[in-house]
């Protein structure tokens, strides 16, 4: 699964680049609260495996009266180092990674 390359970012983790990109079509579940901003994360240069990354927070479009907390690449960066340790291997073919990121640590960013 290859991300769009319109509208995706670029980050430099530990002297890789990659590139990550939030959905911006809003799902129905996102919409109602009940389903979580989640953002993709590739490596830039060599078409490998992708990662998944479901945040705390909801999305910046959903119906409700959620809080807007913004993804920073500091939880790009945090997400790509935890993906990493737990197996992730970026830069080889694979099936599609899917991490979760604890509230606490959107809480401790910064």
């Amino acid at each position: 699964m290859a991300i769009p390359k319109k509208g995706s970012r670029l980050i430099v983790v530990d002297g890789d680049r990659y590139r990550w990109r939030i959905r911006r079509k809003i799902t129905y579940s996102q919409c109602n609260g009940w389903g979580k901003l989640t953002f993709a994360v590739e490596h830039f240069d060599k078409s490998g495996a992708t990662l998944i990354v479901k945040m705390p927070q909801g999305h910046p479009k959903n119906w409700t009266w959620e809080p807007i907390v913004p993804v920073l690449p500091c939880d790009v960066e945090y997400s790509i180092r935890q993906a990493i340790a737990k197996g992730w291997k970026p830069s080889e073919p694979g099936k599609v990674r899917t991490d979760t990121v604890p509230s606490k640590a959107v809480a401790e960013r910064g």
